[in-house]
């Protein structure tokens, strides 16, 4: 049986691991810059005048909301927006990239949903990575026939 010096076994083993990290970190390129930023996440909730009755109403208010959500991304201050397939209280979401959280607030308040209180919005600065998000206005894209 071998008798082993634990120093220069250390040693030994700590030398392989330092030349595998220095030949690993020679592969990957060096990390890019964070561009981390404010953008505003706002939370769609059931309003005050909420119903899963679809009237001529509704829909006519449906259809303002979804013409607004399309006028918020061509003036590129919308992200993403969506509803939530669950059918809770939380409705659906808006991603804002806009400067204040006073902008996100008046974008919010004019929507038609919104406006008529079909749905309440509870908005969020949300410091997220840019480059995790579409640049606003580029995620709605109408389809040509």
């Amino acid at each position: 049986m071998h008798k082993v010096n634990a120093g220069a076994w250390i040693l030994g083993v700590a030398t392989v691991a330092c030349g595998a990290v220095t030949a690993l970190s020679a592969a990957v390129p060096a990390a890019e810059k964070s561009q981390m930023g404010t953008v505003y996440l706002v939370l769609l909730k059931k309003g005050p005048a909420w119903t899963a009755t679809e009237t001529t109403e509704t829909r006519a208010i449906q259809d303002a909301h979804m013409a607004n959500i399309r006028a918020m991304w061509a003036a590129k201050r919308l992200i993403v927006a969506g509803p939530l397939g669950d059918n809770g209280d939380t409705r659906g979401v808006f991603v804002f990239q806009v400067g204040t959280l006073e902008e996100a607030t008046a974008l919010a308040g004019s929507d038609p949903a919104v406006k008529a209180g079909r749905l309440v919005a509870e908005i969020h600065p949300w410091w997220v990575e840019r480059r995790a998000l579409p640049a606003a206005g580029s995620y709605c894209q109408t389809a040509t026939p």
